[in-house]
């Protein structure tokens, strides 16, 4: 089974941004930690601080891979080019926020990603990823 995590804008900066909401660990640390948990998938890890780039990424995987998952940070929110090419491809991709996007701003409410989605992961903190990849189990 191959799985790509593909992570947006600000998450490069996970361990060091806001620890009171996103932890301590940095998303390597915890991608190591991913790799010995399930040792049977094939991951792929990616993170852009670029729109354009993240759809790029979608699209190369959208169509060889098993499963997408997306946390497309603040892009979640702003982004229809990510929220057609989650749409346009045959990959199922899973939305994941590591905080609960429903107790912070308002204009964290909306999702362009959600309807095109397979499923939505969210507050639950980097296990929030976990959860993801169960549902392709």
């Amino acid at each position: 089974m191959k799985i790509s995590i593909i992570n947006g804008p600000n998450l490069n900066l996970l361990g060091k941004r806001e620890p009171e909401i996103y932890g301590s660990l940095t998303f390597e640390e915890y991608f190591e930690e991913l790799q010995k948990k399930f040792p049977a998938i094939e991951f792929n890890y990616y993170q852009s601080n670029i729109e354009g780039e993240l759809i790029n990424k979608i699209q190369e995987f959208g169509f060889s891979y098993d499963g997408i998952i997306l946390n497309a940070g603040a892009y979640t929110h702003t982004s229809i080019g990510i929220g057609d090419a989650v749409k346009g491809i045959t990959t199922p991709v899973v939305e994941v926020h590591i905080s609960n996007t429903f107790s912070r701003e308002s204009f964290r409410h909306q999702s362009y990603i959600s309807g095109n989605a397979k499923g939505v992961v969210l507050g639950f903190g980097l296990k929030s990823y976990d959860l993801a990849i169960q549902s392709f189990l």
